[in-house]
Formats: C-alpha cells, structure tokens, sequence
C-alpha cells in the first residue's frame, strides 16, 4: 500500500505544483494583497480539495460495492484520462505554453471572502472533480479497499495546504515570478511521468481484466 500511496502522491504533487487556476488564485491574491489573504485562499482550496476527495471516494466505493462489474470500467476510464492528463502535459512542454499567466487582483477581500474564493475555484472546477474521481479509481484498481482510499484523501488535501501555502508565501515577496516561470516546464514533466504511469497502469490492469 505504501508503494501505491507515493505513486499516486507524486501524481498528486506534480499536479498541485504546475499551473492551473489553484495556483493562479493564490498567486493573483498573494502578488496584490500579501500573504494573510493568500494564506486564507490556500486553506480554502485544501477544503475543496478534502470534499473531492471523500464524496469521490464514498461514491465510488459505493459504487463498486454494489456493482464489483463495474470497477472494470473505472479502471478503462480513469486510467484513459490519467493517460490524457500526462499526454495534455507533454504538448504544453513541447509548444512551450506550460506557464500560466498570473495577474494581480488588487480586489480587497477579508478572510472569509478568501476562504470562500478558494473553495469556489476548486469546487467549481469539474477539472478538479475528475481529477479526484481517477485518482479514487487507480487506487481502487489497484486493490485497495474503501478505507484506504478514504485515507489518501486527506494526504492530498495536506499536500495542498503545504504547496499552495509556499506558493502563497513566494508570490507574496513579489520574488517567485522570474524563478516559477523557469522551473514551471520540469514541473510539467514531473506531472507527466507521475500521471502517465498512473494512467498506463490502469489501463494495462483493465486490458487484463478483459482478457480473463
């Protein structure tokens, strides 16, 4: 279980430190309005990340539960987008686009309106719910019960308050631009090869399951 848990952590990691709209709220709020309301959107985006994860977990254990056919399925499909994902981020490297376009918000918000902001951003994003639900689906696929899928959920959200509050701490020094902007491609790759391996391995375990 540990071998499988750093395998879909890695993935998880990669894709919490590459570009997307989590790292352009933090970012956005952190450049104009400094830390403490940056801070607030991070915690928002790990709560976020914490709901994903369960409802994805208890649906899709439920699911399997009551249909075990039908983890065939998971497998085919999440490992399909998991595949997709590293694919999509292995054409942002060669065409050069793996940067995000950050921009300031100078909208003064309290920490409640923060929090709140951050919770949107990943709730809202069925990026994030599909995500989530692959996630849940290689860890099932792999052979693992519902209480340790459950158990990851919270490793991720974890992960995401400590990436996302160094984020929120960089780019409020107004130093982490220049410096994201050079690395932000080697993220890109570590994601690929995390969710590419990922997404392959489902497959693969799927194709199997057919051929039985």
């Amino acid at each position: 279980m540990i071998a499988i848990f750093a395998l879909t952590w890695a993935g998880v990691l990669a894709a919490q430190i590459t570009p997307g709209p989590n790292l352009a709220a933090v970012a956005s709020i952190g450049l104009a309005q400094g830390r403490r309301p940056a801070l607030f959107v991070v915690a928002g985006i790990a709560s976020g990340m914490l709901v994903w994860s369960l409802a994805t977990a208890l649906g899709l254990g439920a699911l399997i539960k009551a249909f075990p056919a039908s983890l065939l399925l998971l497998k085919l499909a999440g490992g399909g987008y998991l595949l997709y994902l590293g694919l999509k981020a292995v054409r942002a490297i060669v065409r050069g686009d793996a940067n995000s376009k950050i921009k300031p918000d100078a909208r003064v918000i309290g920490d409640a309106a923060a929090w709140r902001r951050g919770v949107l951003v990943l709730l809202t994003n069925p990026k994030s719910a599909l995500m989530w639900a692959a996630v849940a689906s290689f860890l099932f696929g792999q052979g693992l019960g519902a209480r340790e899928v459950l158990a990851f959920g919270p490793l991720g959200a974890l992960s995401g308050l400590v990436i996302y509050g160094a984020y929120a701490y960089l780019f409020s020094t107004g130093l982490a631009m220049r410096g994201y902007a050079r690395f932000s491609r080697w993220f890109e790759g570590v994601f690929a090869a995390a969710f590419g391996t990922m997404g392959a391995s489902l497959l693969w375990s799927g194709l199997r399951d057919v051929q039985r």
